[in-house]
């Protein structure tokens, strides 16, 4: 489940994958008298940082939280900001995410944007698939419980009783194929998942940070590596089990 490519200043085990819920870019732009929409591009700025660490570190998988479903409840006006922030950064961002060997996948239900966002969509996983570098997951108009839910009418559509089991159920979610995050994070300083990754999480550490956004930088990301790479994950077991196994290995 974890990297063992160590940083160069710190030795630390590298989780396998990550994921963050990126919460604080309004606030962030309200504390400076600005509008919410300038906060989300300086949080484009802080994403490009990020993915570029984690390619660095060794990350195999990143999943962003970067709209939910819940969230076309904001104003339209800061929707449609959001909506063109996102087409503008597709277009501006393929061809460096391809040449640095980051594969993106959009998981979440495309089928609400606009007919020109969901074909540029397409053509950035086309253009960046098969990438060696860091898996970058967009978790956009995604919900936890939506993901169960459409999993869930697929394995009674496509599945016997007898064939309904786990490893079934996680061939139909969004991450199929892609393996549970081993660390969240979430930023701005709230302490919950807000209906992210809900079954990928089960075993998950979580990490929560009162740094907004924009200001999460690579410092902070090590600060959270860190954190997570002294815990002992049990996954039911007793600690002088994992010690025994650890001893064995």
């Amino acid at each position: 489940m974890l990297n063992n490519k160590n940083d160069k200043s710190e030795d630390k085990l590298i989780p396998r994958h990550i994921a963050i819920v990126m919460d604080g870019n309004g606030r962030w732009a309200k504390a400076k008298y600005r509008p919410r929409l300038f906060g989300h591009h300086k949080g484009l700025e802080t994403v490009r940082e990020i993915v570029k660490a984690c390619n660095a570190l060794g990350v195999e998988y990143l999943t962003l939280f970067a709209f939910s479903s819940e969230n076309w409840r904001r104003p339209e006006e800061e929707v449609n900001g959001l909506m063109n922030l996102f087409m503008s950064a597709l277009k501006k961002e393929a061809k460096s995410l391809a040449k640095n060997g980051v594969t993106l996948q959009l998981i979440g239900d495309r089928s609400a944007f606009s007919e020109k966002l969901q074909s540029k969509i397409a053509q950035v996983e086309d253009l960046t698939a098969g990438g060696k570098g860091l898996r970058l997951l967009i978790a956009a108009n995604y919900g936890g419980r939506w993901d169960i839910l459409q999993a869930a009418k697929k394995m009674a559509r496509e599945h016997v009783e007898s064939e309904m089991n786990e490893a079934v159920f996680e061939t139909l979610i969004a991450t199929q194929n892609i393996p549970d995050p081993d660390l969240f994070i979430r930023t701005g300083g709230e302490r919950r998942i807000s209906n992210f990754l809900l079954w990928q999480l089960a075993y998950t550490e979580l990490y929560f940070t009162d740094t907004l956004w924009p200001d999460f930088n690579k410092k902070a990301l090590r600060l959270a590596i860190n954190d997570f790479s002294q815990r002992q994950r049990r996954f039911g077991k007793t600690g002088d089990q994992i010690q025994e196994d650890k001893n064995n290995a």
